[in-house]
């Protein structure tokens, strides 16, 4: 992957805010030339620095409204075995490796409130997991 400099930076977060604002706006909001943030982007598309671009959903509008995230504890060296349970799991939407007291936090989402408890069953009976912290997302402020 390259190496990020402030412009990169600035870059990235602009366009976090809105993925398709124009290349010229690009330009004019980072006070830089057009061929620059083209360069740029293709430079960040290339390393795989960007993968792709994704759409953002109004939170009340997702259907998935039951959102959480679960913090799990692993058994010695079963984080491989648990992983690949977990990627099997559609409700999961996320899932990151930690440091500290949880080894895995995964990031859920469901219809409702019957289907949380049924997913949060089959996360705790994956062989592997010995312990587990879940917290329904109330709202979202910044994402």
């Amino acid at each position: 992957m390259a190496s990020l400099d402030d412009l990169d930076r600035r870059l990235l977060s602009a366009l976090r805010e809105n993925g398709r604002e124009p290349v010229a706006s690009l330009a004019r909001k980072l006070d830089v030339s057009r061929a620059t943030i083209n360069s740029r982007l293709d430079r960040l598309l290339a390393s795989g620095t960007v993968v792709g671009f994704s759409v953002r959903v109004r939170d009340e509008s997702d259907p998935l409204t039951i959102r959480a995230v679960s913090l799990l504890e692993v058994e010695g060296r079963a984080t491989d075995k648990v992983i690949r349970a977990l990627r099997g799991l559609p409700e999961i939407r996320a899932l990151h490796t930690t440091n500290g007291a949880w080894d895995l936090v995964a990031e859920l989402g469901m219809e409702n409130l019957a289907e949380f408890d049924k997913v949060l069953g089959r996360i705790r009976s994956i062989e592997g997991i010995v312990n587990s912290e879940t917290s329904l997302l109330l709202s979202s402020v910044l994402r």
